[in-house]
């Protein structure tokens, strides 16, 4: 017997609404974006504006990128539901003070508990945070606690790369971004509108 696309249609659907009636519980959920691939802080933006079109307001702390001429800072700093913070000095190749970059880190973070402790925001964007993981700038540990006991209907997104396994495994959802290709790798330099 031959199955038809209508049979295999309606065999899936009843799977996916068998997965939709499990999954009743309503809270807050922590995203990881991780990989060394493109699109990391480009999809969390993207989740911004789709929370702000849902009423929600907005935290952005940027641990790294020290620039603030990016095509989303611009747009997004017009949202009267948005608050941004760059908190970074640059990447470590530029700066190249860890003491300078630790401290900023730091300070990053101050804003960003300020938000993770705020019930009245909704999405709470870490771009770039696990960097300071990897040169020791916050503590794991701590960072953790922090993001498990924030306020319970509150999301949090993390980007960057190489995200440590214990914040993986704190996570709800994790998305490891793989890089094919990249523009970058073929002499073609970073293009406004596109990469910043």
């Amino acid at each position: 017997m031959t199955v038809t696309h209508e049979q295999r249609m309606q065999k899936k659907k009843a799977v996916v609404d068998s997965k939709i009636a499990a999954s009743q519980e309503e809270r807050g959920v922590l995203v990881i974006n991780t990989g060394n691939g493109k699109g990391k802080s480009s999809a969390a933006f993207g989740v911004v504006a789709r929370a702000l079109g849902h009423g929600l307001k907005v935290g952005v702390v940027q641990f790294v990128k020290g620039r603030s001429d990016t095509g989303e800072e611009a747009f997004f700093r017009q949202q009267p539901n948005v608050a941004w913070h760059v908190g970074g000095e640059g990447f470590t190749w530029e700066t190249q003070d860890k003491e300078r970059d630790a401290k900023a880190a730091q300070a990053a973070w101050e804003v960003a508990c300020g938000h993770l402790s705020n019930p009245d925001i909704g999405l709470v964007v870490l771009d770039e945070m696990t960097y300071a993981f990897k040169y020791g700038w916050l503590d794991l540990d701590t960072v953790i606690a922090k993001l498990l006991s924030r306020p319970h209907m509150q999301h949090v997104i993390v980007t960057g790369r190489a995200a440590p396994q214990a914040l993986r495994d704190a996570a709800d959802t994790v998305s490891d971004i793989g890089m094919e290709k990249h523009a970058f790798q073929g002499g073609i330099k970073a293009m406004p509108g596109l990469e910043f």
